[in-house]
């Protein structure tokens, strides 16, 4: 079995480009790993590939779900390995990407989870927060705040009632794990730059068609780019504050993003040239082709 590229970094570095490209040269299908990009109807506020660029190339775990319906790492651990036994029957290579790094480590890494039950990333809570409600389960935990992977575990396991165990990571594939970076002020100049562009394209005409669904959809409710829009909604919170919010709430979650991946996962970063983004490109697909990563 080939390698399975995967791809991660924070919002707005070229993932999406990155991924279509390289499937174009090395006859790859992408599997996306982003938990919102998942959902039906939530297309602008994930970033989510635009239909134009799914025709570029086959994608696969896009637009499976309604927002009113639950859908788990459990259940994307199932269906991404799934595909992936797809794609590779076909001899072609797989390539996964998205910033859920839960998700990733689900599908490649030897996590069991128990069905029907809910896991999460807890996205919305600071690592200090996370230790909290750990404690709550069990006052004489001793982790520190900064292993937000092993906390997340174990809340997970203390939400669901399951057993606590020491369960080692053991990745079931051969992969190769791409992240693209910058400057963090560039990154962060992105992200905001971003949050306008989303609303100048329409943003707020999708959260109004998504209305109704609040009341019932825990991703909407959850997800950086639409919970914040709840009190516009519902609570007439001006729209410059709910901007700002996800601005925020997007740079902080940059910040978990590159925690994540550099301390999870064995990633080879990149610099992204913005202004020649095909050179970034090219880069990475000749360290691929000359097996470098």
């Amino acid at each position: 079995m080939q390698k399975i590229i995967v791809i991660v970094g924070p919002t707005g570095v070229g993932k999406t480009k990155l991924s279509i490209e390289l499937a174009k040269k090395l006859d790859a299908e992408i599997i996306n790993a982003d938990s919102v990009a998942i959902y039906k109807k939530l297309n602008i506020g994930s970033a989510k590939p635009t239909i134009e660029e799914q025709k570029q190339s086959p994608h696969h775990l896009i637009d499976i779900k309604d927002p009113k319906e639950d859908y788990s790492v459990y259940d994307y651990q199932k269906d991404a390995r799934k595909k992936i036994e797809e794609i590779t029957k076909k001899n072609k290579r797989v390539i996964m990407v998205g910033g859920t790094g839960l998700y990733i480590k689900a599908a490649l890494y030897n996590y069991i989870f128990q069905e029907k039950t809910t896991y999460k990333d807890y996205d919305n809570l600071t690592n200090e927060e996370l230790l909290e409600k750990v404690k709550s389960y069990d006052k004489t935990i001793d982790i520190h705040p900064n292993n937000r992977k092993r906390l997340t575990r174990l809340l997970n396991k203390y939400e669901n009632n399951e057993p606590i165990t020491n369960q080692k990571d053991e990745c079931l594939y051969p992969i190769t794990v791409i992240g693209l970076t910058a400057p963090r002020e560039v990154v962060y100049d992105r992200i905001n730059q971003r949050v306008d562009t989303m609303i100048e394209e329409g943003l707020l005409e999708e959260i109004n068609f998504l209305k109704e669904d609040y009341k019932s959809s825990r991703v909407l409710n959850t997800a950086i780019g639409y919970k914040e829009f709840k009190d516009y909604l519902f609570n007439n919170r001006p729209l410059e504050e709910v901007k700002d919010k996800i601005k925020q709430n997007s740079r902080h979650y940059a910040k978990r993003q590159y925690t994540f991946f550099n301390h999870q996962l064995d990633t080879n970063w990149y610099q992204v040239n913005f202004t020649d983004f095909e050179s970034t490109i090219n880069e990475i697909y000749n360290d691929i082709e000359k097996e470098v990563i």
